[in-house]
């Protein structure tokens, strides 16, 4: 399987190539998802090529049938073989319409199902896994892989297959009557979609696969600066990121310019190809009508059957660098489906049962990915049910690394972390997440109403109780001055709000979960005085008979926990009350209580 290391870098992108046939395999299942949908694609598709290889013959015998000696005009034969060709010309594009409409609800459906595969699979991919991927690159990748499927499926079955098939056939009937000529047509044909392929695979598509790299990589810039244009804003740096931006479009564009001459480079054997087939094909056939060997028809479908062939061939060479342009582009999706989460369910695992909150470590070991030594050494520590716990200490010292083992957004090396009862690693995720309730120091509000935020937790809250969480959240108040209150859209990220009402808005998602366990991590520490009375104010109410945890730098914000826990280098060097800890004089957290009073 792929391991999401792999991910972490635009810049790897070429070291983690999937082959084509791994990628065609991704493909395959695509098409395996309606078959019956598919077999009418397939089938169609090979009727109309049938077809296609017998107009050349058609329209051979018409003219054999009017040239013959022994022609009689008042007959039918001509008028037989006229039908013949024109019903094979009806035949081959009535199948192709029916093969169409075929594929677009085959094609629809599947590319709907394989994107919310792709979104599902990304979003269960660990903190991680997206701290390392730009988010515009990963959206780049899924909307281009779906649009690449199109191309790749509507390429091979409409078009790449139908060519190999009708110019294969043709050298086949020609075997058969003139085997020279046969012979020959063959072996250009297969010489040349040998060459194209390999062509393809070897020499274009390393290239574009620099280029497609590129593009996700000005995907994600874009997405990174419009995301944060505050920021540009508010430092005047607009010029600073146009520059920034014109470098990557312009490495985009040199990428992509070797890209496009490789394709062009190629039609040189295509163009090689039907000269060849052209001067061949024409001249073994005159050959043979001179020394009686073939009839004025014979000629006629030679010269029939090389402009369609050179048609094919034309199309042919587009189509391979079509469908390895889609594979290129679609490849990104295939590695995601063949990606484990990194934090994955055990099989079967039951669904966490909501107890009061009791929170217990038992000898944990972990480890950072890609660190040596282990910031938690058998650390043990309980948390009763229903206790408001501070967490205190430098930046590093393990505050946010106990948090997020409470929400299994890692697993422990060694130990265990029990809750209520129950290993986080036996239960599932999903579960053990939405029995606690997370207040982040900067909360991402979706780009809805407000209302729609609050109840995100709670999706069949009712208006009351929404109304009713906001009160507890000392949100309501600002809420009703805005022009359409509760349904007013918050931006992305909730940028029409301020720091301290999307903190209210936060405060209120976590009242409405009404989840056993509460974690603030730094939930007041970029609001002003007024502003975090107001949010401690909300915090002490929805913290009543509940487990609650606060990462705090702000010793104002945890006066009033039951326990006070001190973290350096992954222990817990001191714990107490404020009035206990402030009172040992040369304790850690007594001088950061002084600096605070100070």
């Amino acid at each position: 399987m792929t391991d999401f290391n792999d991910f972490e870098d635009e810049d790897t992108a070429s070291t983690r190539v999937l082959s084509n046939f791994d990628v065609l395999r991704f493909v395959a299942r695509q098409w395996a998802r309606r078959p019956w949908l598919f077999g009418l694609v397939v089938g169609f598709s090979a009727l109309a090529t049938l077809a296609d290889v017998f107009i050349p013959v058609a329209a051979g015998q018409l003219i054999d049938s009017i040239s013959s000696a022994n022609a009689d005009p008042s007959g039918d034969t001509h008028w037989m073989a006229l039908i013949v060709f024109v019903g094979l010309a009806v035949l081959v594009n009535a199948a192709r319409q029916i093969m169409v409409r075929c594929e677009i609800p085959f094609s629809s459906a599947n590319m709907a199902d394989m994107t919310s595969e792709a979104f599902a699979k990304v979003q269960r991919f660990s903190a991680d896994w997206h701290a390392n991927a730009f988010a515009g690159a990963v959206v780049r990748k899924i909307t281009r892989g779906m649009w690449a499927y199109d191309t790749i499926t509507a390429t091979l079955w409409f078009s790449m297959i139908p060519s190999i098939g009708v110019m294969v056939a043709l050298g086949v009937y020609m075997l058969l009557h003139w085997p020279i000529v046969g012979l020959y047509a063959l072996a250009v044909t297969f010489t040349f979609i040998v060459l194209t392929v390999l062509v393809s695979t070897y020499y274009i598509r390393p290239q574009n696969v620099i280029s497609n790299a590129k593009d996700s990589e000005l995907g994600g810039a874009i997405a990174d600066v419009i995301s944060g244009v505050a920021t540009v804003k508010s430092f005047g740096a607009e010029a600073r990121e146009d520059s920034r931006f014109h470098t990557l479009a312009w490495g985009w564009r040199a990428a992509a310019k070797k890209t496009w001459l490789r394709f062009t480079n190629a039609w040189l054997i295509q163009m090689t190809a039907v000269i060849m087939l052209q001067a061949g094909l024409a001249g073994l056939l005159l050959q043979l009508w001179t020394q009686g060997q073939a009839t004025a028809g014979d000629v006629v479908f030679g010269i029939t059957a090389f402009l369609m062939m050179a048609g094919y061939m034309r199309r042919f060479g587009e189509e391979v660098q079509n469908v390895q342009r889609g594979l290129d582009e679609i490849q990104d999706l295939a590695a995601f489906a063949r990606t484990d989460a990194q934090i994955a369910d055990l099989p079967g695992a039951p669904d966490f049962k909501p107890g009061r909150g009791e929170v217990v470590f038992k000898d944990v070991r972990f480890t950072y990915q890609g660190q040596d030594t282990p910031l938690y050494e058998d650390f043990s520590l309980t948390i009763p049910a229903g206790e408001r716990v501070a967490l205190v200490g430098p930046t590093g010292s393990g505050k946010s690394t106990f948090v997020k083992l409470v929400q299994r957004f890692h697993d422990v090396d060694d130990g265990a972390i029990v809750i209520d009862g129950q290993d986080v690693r036996s239960i599932t995720q999903s579960s053990l997440r939405r029995s606690i309730a997370l207040v982040p120091q900067d909360p991402a509000l979706f780009h809805r109403t407000i209302a729609e935020n609050i109840a995100y937790a709670c999706p069949e809250a009712t208006d009351e109780q929404i109304v009713d969480a906001a009160k507890r959240a000392r949100a309501h108040d600002f809420i009703v001055t805005l022009p359409k209150g509760y349904d007013t859209l918050v931006g992305e990220r909730g940028v029409k709000l301020s720091g301290g009402e999307r903190q209210r808005i936060a405060i209120a998602r976590a009242v409405l979960a009404d989840a056993p366990i509460l974690i603030f991590d730094e939930a007041t520490s970029a609001l002003d005085n007024e502003t975090e009375r107001d949010v401690q104010e909300a915090m002490a109410d929805v913290t009543q008979g509940k487990t609650a945890i606060v990462i705090a730098h702000r010793l104002s914000t945890i006066r009033d926990a039951d326990r006070i826990l001190v973290f350096d280098k992954g222990r817990v060097v001191e714990q107490g009350t404020h009035d206990e800890l402030a009172a040992q004089g040369e304790g850690v957290y007594a001088r950061l209580a002084a600096l605070a009073e100070g």
